[in-house]
């Protein structure tokens, strides 16, 4: 989750794990009860420091989600957690439209080719302007923004969204935290706009599904699953950016957020092949999501720790298990993984193995630095660093 200063990343971050199920009281930004801010320096400040790793489900799906920083100086962890991620969410103030900051993590975004969804925050609060900012898209990142959803009213007006591909209207109620929500038909004053915002969305989608041209020219009624089929395969070529709107502070529009990074965003198997390296030579190895291949794992971040440093790592190919025997391919030195923890903001919890598209913390390496590569010691391989900006100061 991507994002300006101060766009709510953080406060969206807490929603979803409270809607998933993965914590039962939400913690605010603004108390220093957020459970993704855990520094005490975080808590006091009311920002994000360091990039927070967790995991949550929904319907079905495993999701690996980190919620990265905003600050410029605290750029590269925005780009080592890009550099592992197969996709984003990029958060934006209504009130603002893209901001300096939501252009830097939005480039770093492009650089590895990392398809992305938007999310329009803060539509409750004074100022909001809803196309306003979508238009700020489309000129400052010259971008493709393609609206799935639009509000009803704004600032303290703002009363839930309409839902282009099933065109109902949504109402949220706010005294059980968001967690229920009505649908309904879209209230007459309503129909019109929705209308033509939904003739935009399909113009868009038609771009990628002949069936879906010939019906949006013929002026035929569209099926919800093929409009979302065809969004899906320009959202992970990186053509269009599906759009969703609500206010993460005042619950509205989380849940269906999660439906759109489930419904738009790649899975570990949907990401093209990565080309490693042999050490030491030219030829290139192809790394592709098989937990059943010898493994490839790249170490992304690490951080002190009481008990010895904790290694986060990437695995891109095969699987990790405890107490097992690696190769570090980038120094030529093998490393023990002695255990390995599924991550929860500062808390973790012990795991027997792990295997391609996960991200887990090990303890026990030694030689290891951000950016080496960890593989099988019989199928050496050396996986693309990770580069990081000129720090600011």
């Amino acid at each position: 989750i991507m994002a300006h200063i101060d766009a709510g990343k953080t406060t969206v971050t807490e929603r979803i794990l409270y809607y998933s199920g993965k914590i039962y009281k939400m913690g605010e930004v603004h108390d220093g009860t957020a459970v993704m801010d855990f520094m005490e320096e975080e808590q006091q400040r009311g920002i994000t420091i360091t990039s927070a790793a967790t995991k949550c489900p929904w319907k079905g799906y495993e999701i690996n989600l980190i919620d990265t920083p905003g600050h410029v100086d605290f750029t590269a962890e925005v780009e080592r957690s890009l550099r592992v991620l197969d996709g984003a969410v990029a958060v934006f103030d209504s009130s603002e439209g893209v901001q300096a900051q939501s252009e830097t993590v939005w480039r770093q975004g492009r650089k590895y080719g990392l398809p992305c969804v938007c999310f329009l925050n803060k539509m409750d609060k004074v100022g909001a302007d809803f196309e306003m900012a979508v238009e700020s898209i489309r000129d400052k990142l010259l971008a493709h923004p393609v609206c799935v959803q639009i509000p009803m009213g704004a600032e303290s007006n703002f009363e839930g969204l309409i839902d282009l591909i099933t065109m109902r209207a949504v109402f949220y109620e706010p005294d059980v935290l968001g967690a229920k929500f009505r649908e309904q038909e879209i209230p007459d004053e309503y129909a019109a706009r929705a209308a033509t915002w939904r003739h935009a969305m399909l113009e868009s989608a038609a771009d990628f599904d002949e069936a879906l041209m010939e019906a949006y020219v013929h002026d035929e009624p569209v099926e919800g699953a093929v409009i979302v089929a065809a969004l899906r395969k320009g959202t992970l070529a990186g053509k269009v950016h599906p759009v969703f709107v609500g206010s993460a502070l005042r619950y509205i529009g989380v849940q269906r957020l999660l439906d759109g990074v489930t419904a738009f965003l790649p899975s570990p198997f949907d990401r093209p092949v990565i080309i490693g390296h042999k050490p030491g030579s030219d030829k290139e190895i192809p790394i592709a999501c098989d937990p059943a291949k010898p493994l490839a794992a790249l170490a992304f971040k690490i951080t002190g720790d009481k008990h010895g440093d904790l290694y986060f790592l990437r695995i891109y190919q095969g699987t990790l298990k405890t107490s097992s025997r690696v190769l570090n391919s980038n120094r030529s030195r093998k490393e023990n993984v002695t255990r390995i923890f599924e991550m929860h903001a500062n808390n973790r919890n012990i795991v027997d193995s792990a295997s391609a598209g996960d991200i887990v913390a090990a303890v026990g390496l030694k030689d290891t630095l951000t950016g080496d590569t960890l593989c099988d010691t019989r199928h050496p391989v050396i996986l693309p660093s990770i580069s990081f900006p000129q720090t600011v100061i």
